[in-house]
C-alpha cells in the first residue's frame, strides 16, 4: 500500500530511532555522531529500508520525485527541528536490479531512483543556486515566497497581499532568499567496460549541498539519484523539439579508489588463478598467451606481459614519489604488428585507453579547460591519460604527434601527474598510467647503420623516459618466413586449436587484478639487490675508459628494479628473487642492444636516447666547432671560410655530408651563424 508524505516522514522517524532494534537504533546513534561532527548529510545503506520496510524502499526508487525529501524532513525532526542546517539523507548501494549502465539508460528510468558508475569527465565551477526566492513587490512592497523545484526560474504570478493583486513588477530579494551550492559533472563510462570499437557514453550529474567539489576529472564514482529530462530547443527558431536531454541529479556520489582492486574475482576465478601461479614456468605462459595471433617478437610479449603487473610506486621519507609502472616503446617498419601489440594490450588490460598520435591533441592526452555549454563558464574535462589512471594507455604513432602536443606528457610520464593552469583555473591530476606507445622511422623502414635518434620524429627528453624500447624491423630470412607465413596461414584457415593459448584473455586479466590485489610491499632479497649492483657496476665500468660512451645511468637502473619487481608479481611473489634479476638483464639487455647501439662503433651508448645522438657522432660535432673556432682565429676573427671547415674536417675522417649536416642544424640552433657569405662564426666563443 503506497503511503502519503506525511506517512513517509512518520515511516523514517521510525526507521531512525527504531533500526534495527529500538534498544540499538544504528541511524539515531549516527544521527547524535552527525551532530557531534557538526554534518549535514546521513549516508543511509539502501539495504537497511528493505529491511525495515520493503514496501516503502519500492514507493522511494519508484517515486522519488514525490517523496524524496520526505526522509530528509523526518532527518530534520529527528535531528532536532530547531536547527536552521539543511539536512539530507542520502542513499547507499541500490538494490542490484536499479543499478544501470550509463549506455542502459532509457525512458523508462525517467523519474525514478537510478544507481550508475563511471569516470568523471568535466567538472564545472560550484555555484549559488537559489532553492526559496523571496520576492518584492514594486508597488506595494509585498514579499511573496516562490519555492523553485525545478531547473526553470519561477516567478510570481500575482502579488499575494489582497488589496494590491497586481502582476508585478517583482524584484528578488537575495538577502532573504535561500540558496544551496550547486555543480554539474560529466561522467563516462568506465574503460574497461567498453567493448572493442565502442565509443564511450556520458551522463550530466547535477550534485547540490555538501556533496559538492567531492569528485575531481579521473576519479571513478557511483552515483545515486533521480533521472531528470528537459525539453530540448530548436536551434532554427527556437521551438521546442520532441525529444529530451537527461541528466541526473544527485543524491549521494562515492568517489572510489580507482586501483584495478576494484574489480572483483570469484572463488572460482581465484583457485584458477592460484592454479596458473602453481606452474614454474607461468611467466614464460603468459607470455606465450600475449597476442596469439602474431608470431614470434617473445621479448616484446614479455615486456608487454610485465607492463600489465606493474611495480608499486614508492614514496621516500622526503615524499619524493618514485613511479611504478614501467613505459614501453616500439619502433619498427610497417607490417610487424606495433599496432596489433598494442589493440591486444588494451583489449586484455584490466583498465587501458588506446588513442594514436594522428588524431590526439595534448589537451585530449592529458586534460582541457572548455566553456560550459550550459553556464558559458569554464570546466575541467580529463583527458586519455588521466581517464587511464592505474592502467595502462596505448598510444599509436606517437611520431605522427605534434612536438607541442607531445611535450604535455613529459610530466605524466615521470611525476604520474598532469598539472593544468589556464583559464583562471589551477588544478593537478592523476596521471599513473603505464605508457605503451608505437612509433615508425621517418623514411619508412629502419636503417640499422643510423642512430636511433635521427630516424624518429621524438625528442631525447621523451625517449630518456621510456624504460624499454625496441626496435622490430622487417629483414627476409626464408626460415623466419617460412614459420611466420605458415602461422598467418593458419590463423586465416580458422584452424583455432593452432593459436589456442594456455591463457585466455580473460585469464590473463584477472591474473593481473589478483595479482595488484593481493601482491603487496614487494622487497628485493639481498642475493637480488647483488645481481642488480653487479650488474650496474660492471656494465658502468665500461665507460670509465678514455673516449668510451658512457652504457647505462641510474634511471636504467630503477627501470631494472621496477621490471624485476613486475615479474615477481606475475609470479604471485613479493620477493624478487636472483632469477627475476636475471631474467630481467637479459631482457633490457636486448632493448639497450636495439635501441642504444652506436651504429658506427657497435658499443652501448646510453646516450643515444639520453641526448639522440652516440659519443662518436657528438666528438665529430665537437671536432667541427673546433675547427671553426681555430679558423676564426687564424682570419683574425674574419670568419672560417666553410670551404676550408669542409677540408679540415675531411683531414679528421669526417664525411663532407656529415660535416654539412651539422654546419645545417648548429646554424638552425643558433650555435654558428655567416657573418658575410662562405664563411662561419660561432655565437659563443
Amino acid at each position: 500500500m503506497k503511503l502519503n508524505y506525511e506517512e513517509v516522514v512518520d515511516r523514517f522517524k521510525e526507521f531512525y530511532e527504531a533500526y534495527p532494534d529500538v534498544s540499538e537504533p544504528k541511524y539515531k546513534k549516527l544521527i547524535d555522531k552527525m551532530k557531534m561532527e557538526g554534518k549535514s548529510s546521513l549516508d543511509i545503506n539502501f539495504d537497511d529500508v528493505i529491511d525495515f520496510d520493503f514496501d516503502l524502499s519500492e514507493q522511494l526508487l519508484s517515486e522519488p520525485e514525490q517523496i524524496l525529501s520526505a526522509p530528509s524532513e523526518a532527518l530534520k525532526e529527528t535531528y532536532g527541528a530547531e536547527t536552521e542546517k539543511r539536512l539530507t539523507a542520502r542513499f547507499l548501494n541500490l538494490p542490484p536490479k536499479d543499478r544501470v549502465d550509463i549506455r542502459d539508460i532509457r525512458a523508462v528510468h525517467i523519474n525514478k531512483m537510478i544507481q550508475v558508475e563511471g569516470v568523471v569527465r568535466r567538472t564545472s565551477e560550484v555555484k549559488p543556486e537559489v532553492i526559496e526566492a523571496v520576492f518584492s513587490c514594486e508597488r506595494c512592497g509585498e514579499y511573496i515566497t516562490v519555492m523553485q523545484d525545478s531547473q526553470v526560474f519561477k516567478t510570481p504570478v500575482t502579488c499575494s497581499n489582497p488589496a494590491c493583486g497586481r502582476n508585478g513588477p517583482f524584484k528578488l530579494v537575495k538577502a532573504y532568499s535561500k540558496f544551496v551550492d550547486w555543480q554539474s559533472i560529466k561522467i563516462q563510462e568506465k574503460p574497461e567496460k567498453l567493448k572493442g570499437g565502442r565509443l564511450p557514453w556520458n551522463m550530466d550529474c547535477i550534485i547540490k549541498d555538501d556533496i559538492v567539489d567531492t569528485a575531481h576529472p579521473g576519479n571513478v564514482v557511483t552515483v545515486v539519484g533521480t533521472l531528470k529530462t528537459i525539453q530540448e530547443s530548436s536551434l532554427k527558431g527556437g521551438g521546442k523539439k520532441t525529444t529530451f536531454s537527461k541528466s541526473i541529479e544527485v543524491n549521494s556520489i562515492e568517489v572510489k579508489d580507482k586501483d584495478i582492486q576494484d574489480l572483483e574475482l570469484t572463488e572460482e576465478d581465484e583457485e584458477r588463478i592460484l592454479e596458473l601461479a602453481s606452474d614454474p614456468k607461468i611467466c614464460e605462459n603468459i607470455t606465450n598467451s600475449i597476442a596469439p595471433s602474431i608470431f614470434g617478437n617473445e621479448q616484446v610479449k614479455y615486456a608487454v606481459a610485465l607492463q600489465l603487473f606493474s611495480s608499486e610506486a614508492k614514496i621516500l621519507n622526503d615524499e619524493t614519489r618514485i613511479r611504478g609502472d614501467s613505459h614501453i616503446l616500439l619502433v619498427g617498419d610497417p607490417g610487424v604488428a606495433k599496432s596489433q601489440i598494442l589493440k591486444y594490450i588494451n583489449l586484455v588490460a584490466p583498465r587501458s585507453i588506446y588513442t594514436s598520435g594522428k588524431g590526439t591533441s595534448a589537451a585530449g592526452l592529458t586534460a582541457a579547460v572548455i566553456r560550459d555549454e550550459n553556464s558559458g563558464s569554464f570546466a575541467l574535462e580529463a583527458g586519455a591519460l588521466v581517464i587511464a589512471d592505474n592502467g595502462i594507455a596505448c598510444i599509436d604513432e606517437i611520431d605522427k604527434m605534434s612536438n607541442e602536443d607531445r611535450s604535455s606528457i613529459h610530466e605524466a610520464m615521470e611525476q604520474q601527474t598532469i598539472s593544468i593552469a589556464k583559464a583562471g583555473i589551477i588544478a593537478t591530476l592523476n596521471a599513473r598510467a603505464s605508457i605503451l606507445a608505437a612509433a615508425n622511422p621517418k623514411r619508412g623502414r629502419f636503417d640499422s647503420y643510423k642512430p636511433l635518434g635521427e630516424q624518429i620524429d621524438l625528442l631525447p627528453t621523451l625517449l630518456s623516459r621510456f624504460d624499454l624500447i625496441f626496435i622490430l624491423t622487417d629483414k627476409p630470412k626464408e626460415s623466419e618466413d617460412k614459420k611466420i607465413a605458415e602461422h598467418i596461414l593458419k590463423v586465416h584457415s580458422r584452424e583455432k586449436e593452432s593459436i589456442i593459448p594456455i591463457l585466455s584473455t580473460d585469464d590473463i586479466r584477472k591474473y593481473a587484478i589478483y595479482s595488484k590485489k593481493m601482491i603487496k610491499g614487494i622487497t628485493l632479497t639481498e642475493e637480488a639487490k647483488n645481481r642488480l649492483l653487479e650488474f650496474y657496476v660492471s656494465i658502468r665500468k665500461k665507460g670509465e675508459e678514455k673516449n668510451t660512451p658512457i652504457p647505462i645511468t641510474a634511471r636504467q637502473l630503477e627501470s631494472l628494479i621496477r621490471l624485476s619487481e613486475a615479474r615477481a608479481r606475475m609470479r604471485l611473489s613479493d620477493k624478487v628473487i636472483v632469477e627475476d634479476v636475471e631474467d630481467i638483464i637479459q631482457l633490457y639487455m636486448k632493448s639497450i642492444e636495439d635501441a642504444g647501439k652506436d651504429p658506427e662503433t657497435g658499443e652501448i651508448d646510453i646516450d643515444m636516447i639520453m641526448t639522440g645522438r652516440p659519443k662518436s657522432q657528438r666528438d665529430k660535432i665537437t671536432v667541427i666547432m673546433d675547427i671553426i673556432s681555430n679558423l676564426d682565429k687564424k682570419n683574425n676573427g674574419d670568419g672560417a671560410l666553410i670551404g676550408d671547415v669542409y677540408e679540415e674536417a675531411r683531414a679528421e675522417n669526417i664525411s663532407d655530408s656529415f660535416t654539412r649536416k651539422i654546419i645545417d642544424e648548429l646554424k638552425q640552433k643558433g650555435d654558428v651563424y655567416e657573418p658575410r657569405p662562405d664563411r662561419l662564426k660561432l655565437t659563443l666563443l
